[in-house]
Formats: C-alpha cells, structure tokens, sequence
C-alpha cells in the first residue's frame, strides 16, 4: 500500500508543478499583457501628442504658406511700383531730355532769325521808302504781294520759254532724226539701185546669151529643116523611080515619108534578090 502511495505522488507533484509553472506562466502573461496595454496606452498618448503635433505643424505650414504668398504678393507690388517709379522717372528724363533739345533748337532759330532780321532790315527799309515813292500802296504787305506776283510771273514766262526751248530741241532733234533716216533710206535706195542694176546687166548678159543660143538653134532648126526636105524629096523621088520601075501607080501620099521609104527598101530587097539570082544564072548557062 504504501508502495502504491509512493507510486502516486510523483505525478501529483509534477501537477502540481506544472499547474505551479502554468500559474506562473499565466502572471508572466498577465504582466506582459499590462506591459502592452501600458505601452499601448503610451503609444496612443503619443500617437495622440503627434498627431496634435501634425496638425500644429499643418496650421503653421499653412500660415507660412499665406505668410509667402503676403509676402510674395507684397514684393510683386513693390516691385510693380518700382518699376513704375522707374518708368516715369525714365519718362520724365526723356521728356526733360526732348525739352532741352527743343529748348536748343528753339534758341539756335531764334539766333538764326535774329540774324536774318538782321539781314532783312536794310530790305525792310528799302521797301519803306520804295512804298512812300508809290502812293497806290498802302502798306508794305502789298507791295511785298506785288513783287511777289511778279516774281512768279516771271518765275512762269521762264518755264514756259524752257518749255519753248525744249519744244524746239525736241523739234531740231526730230528733225535731225528726219533727215538721218532720209539720208539713211536714200543710201539704201542707192545700194538696191546699183543692186538691181547689177541684176539688170546680169539679165541682159543672160538674154544675150539666150538669144545667141537661140540664133544657133534656129540656124541649127534651119539645117535640120533643110536636111530633113532634101531626105523626103529623095525619098519622094526613089519611090516614084521605084514605082516606075515596077509600073505600078503611086498609092502612098506625098507626106508618108516613112512609107515611101519602106517602099524603097522592099524595091531595094527585090532588086537585090533578082541580081543574085541573075548571078547563080549566069555560071550555069555557061557550063551548059
């Protein structure tokens, strides 16, 4: 009994320790888990004091961007204006500039009409007393206004007489030109006249020629003419004789020469025929 007692209290004990170790592992979780938790709850205090930070930080980042974009929009107007400044002031120094130069100009017109002043004065007395010696003008702005009108009188008489002159030029150089091209169509008259009269002599040489040529022709015609007569008469007259000869009545026409002469030939052939055979006759007769 006391065997089996001791054989049962070794796994107790081991129960027991591993409900011990398990207890124990159960305090270590539960301590871990508070840890967790605390650090948990750290962490999400944290989290809380940083995401409070964020938007802190937001807000100033967004007030710092108006901040710049106040102070961009600040700078651009100033400069803006200074810029402005700067253009009127460059304005103003262009005008003062433009001023000064029509101030120079106007003061070297008013020395130069000061001088013509100058110059004109004698004239403008002149015209005084030449107005006191004329009594049909009043002031001297007529007298100003008749010599001028008779200025461009006579400044119009001149153009007109160069236009004359011109006109005239004009009609001297026309005429020249006439009379080159006169000159000019009578030389060209003059070459084809000896042209053609060249031709002319040519002409008559060739019709000398033609009518030498001619001359011999007829002469040659003539002959041949005279020769050709003499042939038909012959040929007129050896058909009649053959004719004759055979008495037989003439039957061929006076102008059929080339008959005639066919007749005379077949007279000749029979003649010639009739003398052969005369000649075969005769050595016959002889031997017999």
């Amino acid at each position: 009994m006391q065997e089996q007692s001791v054989d049962r209290f070794p796994p107790v004990l081991r129960l027991l320790e591993k409900r011990q170790e398990l207890a124990d592992v159960d305090r270590g979780l539960q301590a871990q888990k508070e840890e967790f938790h605390t650090t948990m709850a750290a962490l999400q205090h944290r989290w809380a004091q940083l995401e409070q930070k964020q938007q802190e930080l937001k807000g100033s980042l967004v007030r710092f961007d108006q901040f710049l974009q106040d102070a961009e929009a600040r700078r651009g107007l100033a400069l803006r204006r200074e810029a402005e400044e700067r253009e009127r002031a460059d304005r103003r120094e262009a005008e003062a500039l433009r001023l000064r130069a029509q101030l120079e100009d106007l003061e070297r017109e008013r020395a130069r009409l000061q001088r013509r002043l100058g110059r004109l004065e004698p004239c403008a007395r002149l015209l005084e007393r030449a107005r006191e010696q004329l009594p049909e003008f009043q002031e001297v702005p007529e007298l100003v206004a008749r010599f001028e009108g008779l200025a461009d009188t006579q400044a119009a008489l001149q153009r007109a007489e160069r236009g004359r002159r011109a006109e005239l030029e004009a009609s001297r150089s026309g005429l020249q030109r006439l009379r080159d091209a006169g000159q000019d169509e009578l030389l060209a008259l003059s070459r084809r006249r000896a042209e053609l009269q060249e031709k002319l002599e040519a002409a008559r040489e060739r019709r000398l020629q033609w009518e030498s040529k001619w001359i011999r022709i007829q002469s040659t015609a003539a002959e041949k003419t005279l020769l050709l007569g003499r042939t038909r008469m012959s040929a007129l007259n050896l058909s009649q004789l053959a004719c004759q000869h055979r008495r037989q009545p003439r039957t061929l026409a006076v102008e059929d020469t080339e008959g005639q002469l066919e007749q005379v030939k077949l007279f000749i052939l029979d003649l010639s025929a009739t003398l052969a055979s005369l000649r075969q006759a005769e050595p016959r007769a002889a031997a017999s």
